[in-house]
């Protein structure tokens, strides 16, 4: 039994570290979400369908069904997140249509239903704010955790311009991170609320029933050991006259 308990706590050690870290090893930035949290969602979602929805999609994901998880009326998504005016029930669209996004980026960019699914919710708080000046790049940005990523920086605005911090290792230029040279419209501490809401939508959104779901597995936790004191009950019982 003990062994069985070590190899999988060992099990959970190793898959943790895994969503700490990136493919090359770089180090991600814990995001702070909670995705029971419904004003906060409703912050992710409004950010999501302001900047995100322009290029991206979201089809696994329908307006009513968000409305109805999130607390919000019909005429609150349709005022002001269905900027495209299509059904209530329909799923979310890119503005942009797949034509010009291939003619203007040379690929349709990915649709995000499942990207925090795929990716974790700490590389894309990461991601989000790795962005970093390079004039070398047709979008003016670069990112620390997606190299040569072809997305461009939507968020400079609120969170400013910043340049790469370069350390040598022994003999290699390695970004270690990133700083702030141009302040944009947002705190810092604003802004990574921003990012948090919108990590925390972007959670949801991979997988609506989650907080069920994690509600159901501490039920049926209580109903095993519930099970195995009565189990271990009935063997003492059964067992006892027997030499």
């Amino acid at each position: 039994m003990k062994k069985t308990i070590l190899i999988l706590l060992t099990f959970v050690a190793m898959t943790s570290t895994g969503l700490v870290l990136t493919s090359g090893g770089e180090h991600l930035e814990k995001a702070s979400i909670n995705v029971d949290d419904k004003a906060s969602l409703q912050r992710g979602v409004k950010v999501f369908t302001d900047y995100c929805l322009s290029c991206h999609s979201a089809k696994y994901v329908r307006f009513n069904r968000v409305a109805t998880d999130l607390g919000m009326t019909e005429e609150q998504v349709m005022g002001n997140l269905n900027h495209l005016g299509t059904k209530f029930g329909s799923t979310m669209t890119a503005v942009m249509t797949p034509e010009y996004a291939k003619q203007a980026f040379g690929a349709v960019p990915p649709d995000l239903s499942l990207v925090a699914r795929s990716r974790g919710v700490d590389w894309l708080y990461s991601y989000l704010k790795g962005f970093y000046a390079d004039p070398s790049k047709t979008t003016g940005h670069n990112n620390i955790v997606f190299k040569d990523v072809g997305m461009p920086n939507i968020f400079w605005k609120q969170e400013g311009v910043k340049k790469p911090l370069i350390e040598d290792h022994d003999g290699e230029k390695v970004i270690v991170g990133t700083e702030v040279v141009e302040q944009g419209t947002m705190t810092p501490e604003e802004f990574n609320a921003m990012i948090n809401d919108l990590v925390a939508y972007m959670s949801y959104m991979g997988e609506p029933n989650q907080s069920y779901r994690k509600s159901l597995g501490v039920y049926v936790l209580i109903f095993l050991v519930v099970l195995f004191g009565f189990a271990y009950a009935m063997k003492k019982d059964y067992w006892k006259g027997v030499h």
